[in-house]
């Protein structure tokens, strides 16, 4: 909503200050309050065809085409300098009313006048007519210093990209080895942001083309405030159980930054890592908006609506199996037993990146059914490990003290619309879904629970939700660790792989055979 009356607002200013403007440019000021005649008189202005006003009604299109009209609104009133065409940019309505209100004249339609001189240059140009081509030059209105050219060039760059990196394509890279065998480390992405619906920025005030960090002096790169409610956009299609998404990290509004990694608050408590207790020890935490936190990458195993349990390693959905991923992995014990090379292993895609650990010497892999059937026909010795205990387990609550990574739920997952029945004994699961994602007061006081001030035994959800698990089940960090992702936290589906850098360096080669392979794969 905040996005729309955003837009209203600089249409209402646009139009009021063209409606001081068009008087001096000989067009009827009413004309500039009635909506689509007033783009076709100002096209007119500047020497454009009326039709191409169409492009105003485009989203994301008509940013560009609103700031080129209005850079070429001033330059037919003579406004030429930088500092006009920067105003022209960033503050059309003010520039156009002061334009409106001081002693500048109306000099005819820009682009007209350009088209000409430029049909006069062609000219001498093929005519081979120096005399001609140097006065042409020395009399060029539209010549503009390097300086200038240089700066506007960037300028455009840079303002091009960054919308289309905020709200079309953005480029990824996978740091860690979560969806290893599907989605590898040092693999860089494409991501669509339209597929799941074009979701507008929250954040106003950030550096251009940066996420959530500076480098070099490590600093946030953005300001929370001011901010705007975010809006979606129509989605191109569903998303489905079993397709690979991006979203923003839904535990990373409050987050310990180290050398290595983010962690939220909860994890302070579970985990080991000197540094995150350091920074826990100094207070050092970070709060981050929703479109600023954390970028992740995992495979959707549930919807809104759906109730997701996991059986022995298999994920079930409303009771069904669902089509494991071809490329899942799980940890093994493995003996080499000096029969399998470093080449070899290199080979079956066995590389540092697969070992999660070592235990008495004996390494622990990440290995998909395919490894594992190769080192045991070379004569190595496996063993499945079980994810066994229940610490960093969501819901971190005792009543759900035997779901495990390996053995989990089941859990109903909220959509959109639906009422679920809410005690004290479930709370746990959605607490942070009702009070964070939907921005509810929520207490309990004597065992009963209270939404903004009403006692409750049920909660009707707001938006949709899904389950994400990595395809490197025993090392992912996903949805069994920290729930939930909420619909607005989407940020777009996988297309196509670029770039991939072997074992995440592109020092050791590049993977040719899976660059513009394809990322958004079911399985």
């Amino acid at each position: 909503m905040a996005y729309f009356i955003y837009l209203l607002v600089v249409y209402i200013l646009t139009s009021i200050s063209l409606y001081f403007l068009f008087p001096k440019a000989g067009v009827e000021a009413k004309k500039a309050l009635i909506p689509g005649v007033n783009f076709v008189e100002w096209a007119k202005l500047i020497g454009k065809k009326p039709i191409n006003t169409i492009w105003m009604y485009v989203p994301i299109v008509n940013f560009f085409t609103y700031c080129a009209m209005a850079v070429d609104l001033m330059r037919s009133f003579g406004k030429t300098s930088f500092g006009h065409t920067a105003a022209s940019v960033f503050a059309a309505p003010a520039i156009f009313y002061k334009t409106a209100i001081d002693g500048s004249k109306y000099l005819g339609p820009i682009l007209t006048e350009e088209n000409a001189f430029k049909a006069k240059y062609d000219k001498a140009i093929n005519e081979k007519d120096k005399y001609a081509i140097e006065k042409l030059n020395k009399e060029n209105p539209y010549r503009k210093p390097a300086w200038r050219e240089w700066v506007e060039s960037i300028f455009f760059a840079v303002f091009a990209a960054t919308f289309i990196r905020m709200f079309l394509i953005e480029a990824f890279v996978i740091p860690t080895p979560s969806m290893e065998g599907s989605l590898n480390v040092g693999d860089y992405l494409f991501v669509s942001k339209a597929h799941y619906g074009i979701r507008t920025p929250s954040t106003i005030a950030m550096i251009p083309l940066l996420h959530n960090r500076i480098p070099i002096i490590d600093k946030e790169s953005y300001l929370e405030k001011p901010s705007l409610k975010a809006f979606r956009f129509p989605a191109l299609e569903k998303i489905e159980v079993g397709k690979p998404i991006v979203f923003n990290w839904p535990v990373g509004d409050s987050i310990y930054l180290t050398s290595q990694r983010s962690y939220f608050p909860r994890q302070v408590q579970e985990t080991n890592d000197p540094e995150l207790q350091q920074q826990f020890q100094k207070g050092n935490l970070i709060t981050r908006p929703l479109d600023k936190k954390d970028h992740y990458i995992k495979r959707c195993m549930g919807i809104g609506g759906d109730t997701l349990q996991i059986i022995n390693k298999q994920v079930f959905v409303n009771g069904k199996a669902v089509k494991n991923p071809i490329k899942i992995q799980y940890n093994y014990y493995v003996n080499f037993n000096n029969k399998v090379n470093a080449g070899t292993l290199d080979k079956w895609g066995i590389n540092q990146i697969d070992q999660a650990g070592v235990i008495d010497g004996i390494p622990i892999l990440a290995l998909d059914n395919d490894q594992v059937s190769k080192l045991k026909n070379a004569g190595a010795l496996l063993q499945l490990l079980e994810a066994n205990g229940n610490e960093g387990i969501f819901p971190h609550d005792e009543r759900y003290k035997d779901w495990t990574a390996d053995n989990y739920g089941p859990i109903l997952i909220p959509a959109q619309g639906q009422t679920i029945k809410i005690d004290t004994a479930n709370l746990s699961i959605y607490w942070r879904a009702i009070a964070v994602y939907e921005g509810n007061k929520l207490e309990v006081k004597d065992y009963k629970i209270y939404i903004n001030d009403k006692q409750v035994n049920q909660y009707t959800f707001k938006q949709d939700y899904y389950w994400a698990m990595g395809d490197n089940r025993h090392n992912s960090e996903d949805s069994r660790m920290w729930g939930f992702v909420p619909h607005d936290h989407i940020v777009g589906k996988p297309i196509f792989i670029w770039m991939s850098a072997k074992e995440g360096s592109l020092g050791k080669g590049i993977n040719w055979d899976r660059v513009f392979k394809y990322a958004g794969k079911s399985e």
